[in-house]
């Protein structure tokens, strides 16, 4: 079973009401994932932002649209009740309450209309949605266009350092490890890098500012996958240097043999490929800047004073 949309939802949720009682919506949710048989990593499974559970906002939205249509009613934050006109509704009830069914009502229809005028106008030849083939939520349909735009944007910046002479991918590695808290000052983590001369290692930068404990590095501006020979390498001047910790940077991948090796030995090393090395730097913001940002807002329930 996999998670429903918040169309499918809708139904279901209006007829668990239908008994006239005011119902709260945590109540409503608990029901409608027992209803669909949910598994608890489905209940668990998160937005790609990390801040809300995907079977949480569905239902949320499921009820937003429901109130729209002057479905549902909410006496106070976080309850429902059916209205008469939710009542009517399903005395026949349709095979599926989606967008379509609800644009039968002339404030839903107003409700939308709001909604897309800002995002239509003015954009010549956009392709309106069919409403009746919407089934994510605004969440869902914000936070999927921002993973399409930050996964066009890592494939860009892995192409840029590929091919970008190997003293910048060196200079890359030192802004990357400072940024994440690594290295001390500047000044020593740009020292560190290219200066140890042992083989199968390129550098040594500080885990911390104080220096209490060191790691080693390999960076490769590579194509193609790094082996486990590469790997072998690496560990085997780890443990002639006593060293507990390294980190093998790479614009490659690792091949499945290298990862299975890395994970059943000692010392630790974390591997970090192409993908996560443009992840990283968008995350920490090397080589990237910010053109536009966009701030999603809720009610604060805290200012109104409800409980």
């Amino acid at each position: 079973m996999t998670i429903p949309d918040f169309q499918t939802i809708m139904l279901p949720m209006l007829k668990m009401v239908s008994d006239g009682e005011a119902h709260e919506l945590r109540e409503i949710r608990e029901r409608l994932a027992e209803a669909f048989a949910l598994t608890d990593d489905e209940r668990k499974q998160l937005l790609p932002s990390g801040r809300q559970p995907v079977f949480h906002n569905r239902v949320a939205w499921a009820k937003v649209y429901l109130a729209q249509a002057l479905l549902l009613s909410s006496p106070k934050r976080g309850v429902m009740k059916i209205t008469d006109r939710g009542r009517e509704a399903i005395k026949n009830p349709p095979d599926r309450i989606d967008i379509k069914f609800l644009e039968r009502y002339q404030e839903f229809v107003d409700f939308r209309n709001s909604a897309k005028k800002n995002r239509e106008d003015g954009i010549s030849g956009q392709k309106k949605e069919d409403a009746g083939e919407t089934h994510e939520t605004p969440e869902e349909s914000l936070e999927s266009a921002y993973q399409k735009l930050r996964s066009a944007l890592a494939n860009d910046l892995l192409q840029r350092v590929k091919l970008a002479p190997y003293q910048f991918f060196e200079n890359l590695v030192v802004e990357l490890m400072l940024a994440m808290g690594y290295g001390g000052s500047r000044k020593e983590a740009g020292e560190a890098i290219g200066k140890s001369g042992d083989e199968g290692i390129d550098g040594i930068i500080k885990e911390d500012r104080l220096g209490l404990d060191v790691i080693y590095l390999q960076a490769k501006r590579w194509d193609g996958t790094v082996g486990r020979p590469e790997l072998q390498k690496f560990v085997g001047a780890l443990q002639g240097k006593r060293a507990r910790k390294g980190v093998f940077i790479t614009t490659a991948s690792f091949s499945a043999e290298a990862v299975d090796y890395i994970s059943r030995i000692d010392p630790k090393i974390v591997l970090i490929a192409g993908h996560q090395l443009a992840e990283l730097m968008i995350d920490f913001n090397i080589g990237v800047t910010t053109t536009a940002s966009y701030h999603v807002k809720r009610i604060d329930a805290d200012y109104f004073g409800e409980d």
